[in-house]
Order: C-alpha cells, then sequence, then structure tokens
C-alpha cells in the first residue's frame, strides 16, 4: 500500500492548479529558470491589463452615452474615475453628495446601486436594471443595456 505522500495521484491533483498558473517544469518542482517564470507573471500581467483598459472604456463609453442620451451636460466626466459617480449622481438625479458617499466603505455598496437605479429611471427602465449591478456577470451587461437600448 502506497502512503499519502508517495501517492502519484494525489501529488497531481495537488499540482493541477500550479500547472494552471504556472510553466510546466516549475509547476511540478523541478528547477527552471527564473526568467521563464517572471516572463509568464508578466505576460499575465500583460492580458490583465488590457482585459482591464477595454473593460474601463466600455464603461466609460456607455455612460456617456447615457448621458448624452438624458441630455445631461459635460458627459466627458464619463472618463474620469472619481467624477463619473458625480455623472452618474447628475444623470440619476440625486443629491449631488451622495457620490461622496460612494466613499465610505459598506455604505458605498448601496449608493452605488442606488445611483444605478436611477441611472435605469432617468433612461426610462424599470428600476430593478439598476439593482442587477450586483450580479457578477451580469454588471458587464447592465451600462451597454442602458445606453444603447431604445
Amino acid at each position: 500500500m502506497t502512503t499519502r505522500a508517495s501517492n502519484p495521484i494525489r501529488k497531481a491533483l495537488l499540482a493541477s492548479p500550479a500547472a494552471i498558473l504556472l510553466p510546466g517544469a516549475a509547476a511540478f518542482g523541478q528547477q527552471t529558470d527564473e526568467r521563464a517564470v517572471w516572463a509568464f507573471l508578466g505576460a499575465f500581467l500583460y492580458i490583465f491589463l488590457i482585459f482591464a483598459i477595454a473593460l474601463y472604456v466600455y464603461h466609460a463609453l456607455a455612460l456617456q452615452v447615457i448621458a448624452e442620451k438624458t441630455r445631461t451636460p459635460n458627459g466627458w466626466l464619463a472618463w474620469i474615475p472619481i467624477a463619473n459617480l458625480y455623472l452618474m449622481a447628475e444623470i440619476g438625479k440625486k443629491p449631488i453628495w451622495w457620490f461622496l458617499l460612494c466613499f465610505v466603505p459598506i455604505v458605498n455598496f448601496v449608493f452605488i446601486i442606488l445611483l444605478w437605479v436611477g441611472v435605469a429611471e432617468a433612461r426610462q427602465k424599470p428600476s430593478w436594471w439598476g439593482i442587477l449591478i450586483i450580479v457578477p456577470v451580469v454588471n458587464l451587461i447592465v451600462p451597454g443595456y442602458l445606453a444603447w437600448a431604445d
């Protein structure tokens, strides 16, 4: 009977997550060139950065289109990180100081949802579209729907 440490199936199952994230030799404990690991991590960071920039552009463009369709002045504020919360408060006809509450921990979840509900109502959509912003994958669809749906 094999011991727990030397069981090859157990070793393979424990090494699987490492094999996904690291090049083969490093994942299985063999000696590897450290430059290869850094190159892999750099490539992963580069791909993540490109994805993050694409999401930011999508969100800013959607918010700017929403501002234009609701005839809210200064739609270009959608491209500035903190000013876009101010723009959302203007679009949703909420008190302007609400965007400051988006920086208070725990309270920010409630007020960001309320801002999105206000944006949805300003676009004459049901308010539950603003609540959908808390659903992980759907929150990527909500800004686009509010911006480009008729």
